[in-house]
């Protein structure tokens, strides 16, 4: 089958999918976006994390058919993503908490040609930065997953509170352990945005 979506602001499509092939082979093996990791493939471990229509999900997980006509960014496009969402909402995401980006806007966005398909955007997203900032990049095989789950946390709710980030990142699993580093790297992406919108 041929399914198309937009991948990372990008419209895509994919000839001669199989009925059982996963999001997650089609974005690696097809696309060229090996930033999604290929691990459990059962769901388990969060490190192939993307955002469906803003909503993180396993790709692992998804059929490839199932995202026809559908939205999807990786943690390649993550950067474009997070521009995308300042200039429609300044500040980060959406104060109450209802909002975040709709999927109308989603369809909307268009990431630069050079930045979000190659993952070598000039710009990192706060989120981004906050963990190398904060030193939360370890061996960096959780990390795309890692960061894809924190952003769609911090534009639904922009104080999160310890709660609020371990059970936002309750689904991605860190072989390294060093969870405190990847804590403080989503507050200090928080304190950054809130900091943003203050000013």
């Amino acid at each position: 089958m041929r399914v198309n979506f937009t991948v990372n602001g990008r419209q895509q499509e994919a000839d001669d999918v199989w009925e059982g092939e996963s999001l997650l082979y089609v974005l690696r093996e097809r696309m060229g976006l090996p930033g999604s990791k290929n691990a459990c493939e059962q769901g388990e471990c969060g490190s192939c994390t993307v955002r469906l229509d803003g909503v993180p999900v396993c790709a692992c997980l998804v059929a490839a058919g199932q995202v026809q006509d559908r939205e999807v960014v990786t943690v390649e496009g993550l950067a474009d993503y997070a521009k995308h969402r300042e200039d429609a909402h300044p500040g980060g995401g959406c104060a109450s908490g209802a909002c975040g980006t709709t999927l109308d806007a989603a369809k909307r966005w268009q990431s630069k040609p050079t930045d979000g398909q190659t993952g070598e955007a000039v710009e990192l997203a706060p989120i981004q930065q906050a963990f190398i900032d904060a030193g939360a990049v370890q061996c960096g095989f959780c990390t795309p997953g890692l960061l894809v789950a924190a952003d769609e946390l911090l534009e639904n709710t922009p104080s999160p509170s310890d709660q609020d980030i371990r059970e936002a990142l309750s689904g991605n699993l860190c072989r390294c352990t060093g969870y405190e580093k990847i804590l403080d790297a989503v507050r200090l992406a928080a304190a950054r945005q809130e900091e943003a919108v203050q000013s």
